[in-house]
């Protein structure tokens, strides 16, 4: 299978050595409009850089990975479905949830497979805690609790394109709790935020500490607690509370080695940063969507995971503005 990287940012370097190092794969084009950025991964690689029009239209290009920033996603799924390439876009798909209803559309349309890049579903721990909540080990889910903190904020300039908190960071964790909860809907959503970690944050308009509850139609409550700053590490938890008892998922740390003195015991610290956290989910996400293309089967998460996720973290934001709960 060959493929095309858009994008030769950060993210896309890792999906980039991700598809260079998978048996079956060819990664053949990269794409950016930096181009020293595009030959730096090209070389690394193997691949030929290309302009984006060359990469979406080549004749030896199977399907397009999109790494990107976010105002360019929908525009490029929408220019690759056309050329009948299957695609695979990072999250999100657009800030407006309009605009990802016109761009599914038009997938709908080219009849392509479109996957979208929630890579947390794929983290090894995760997963396991998923499936066994489906063989039914806790009987049936009461609470969902997803703790997501950053070990440092982002620079205020990023904050102020990145949609907000909410559309940005927590939207992975929203997404996470469908998943958990097999995509039964929310009701009603509460958010609020403050602004604790860097003023400049919140004189761009947005939060850095959030919390946000949510109700399912069937009553079941999900928890979610984000902060762009952990001081001791890139803290990433999942709780699921159930009739039958509880299943945890809890941090990574750099090594398992603890040291046991009358103080007490002591372990090495968190992973601090996503790129290691994730780098298994990173390629297990982009082994299920070769896969699924291969197989002809529709990959997951979809284009509609993607529009359900924005549309929760929409209404958490009007929740936060309006310091009120927001019906669905």
């Amino acid at each position: 299978m060959r493929v095309a990287i858009l994008g030769a940012g950060r993210i896309g370097r890792i999906h980039g050595a991700n598809a260079a190092g998978r048996h079956g794969l060819s990664l053949v084009a990269v794409s950016d409009p930096d181009p020293a950025a595009a030959a730096s991964l090209a070389d690394a690689t193997g691949a030929e850089v290309r302009d984006i029009a060359e990469a979406v239209a080549g004749d030896d290009v199977d399907a397009v990975l999109i790494c990107t920033p976010t105002a360019t996603h929908a525009d490029l799924i929408e220019r690759a479905a056309r050329a009948g390439k299957a695609v695979f876009c990072e999250k999100p798909i657009d800030l407006s949830a309009e605009r990802i209803v016109r761009c599914l559309e038009v997938v709908r349309s080219a009849g392509v497979p479109l996957m979208i890049g929630f890579n947390r579903r794929f983290d090894p721990h995760f997963a396991a805690l998923r499936r066994r909540l489906a063989e039914g080990a806790i009987g049936e889910v009461e609470i969902v609790t997803v703790i997501s903190r950053d070990s440092a904020p982002p620079p205020a300039g990023y904050v102020v394109a990145s949609g907000g908190i909410f559309r940005d960071m927590m939207i992975h964790d929203l997404d996470m709790a469908r998943f958990l909860l097999d995509g039964e809907p929310a009701v009603e959503v509460h958010a609020m935020g403050s602004a604790l970690v860097d003023p400049a944050i919140g004189e761009a308009g947005d939060v850095d500490t959030a919390a946000v509850i949510l109700k399912t139609a069937r009553g079941r409550i999900v928890q979610i607690s984000n902060s762009r700053r952990a001081s001791y590490g890139y803290d990433q938890r999942i709780e699921v509370h159930g009739a039958r008892g509880m299943l945890r998922a809890g941090n990574i740390h750099t090594s398992t080695v603890e040291t046991a003195s009358a103080a007490g015991f002591l372990s090495d610290p968190l992973q601090n940063f996503f790129l290691e956290r994730y780098a298994e989910a990173y390629r297990a996400e982009l082994a299920a969507f070769i896969e699924a293309v291969q197989a002809g089967v529709a990959p997951s998460p979809s284009g509609e995971d993607g529009l359900a996720a924005q549309r929760l973290a929409d209404a958490a934001t009007l929740s936060w503005q309006k310091g009120q709960p927001v019906r669905l």
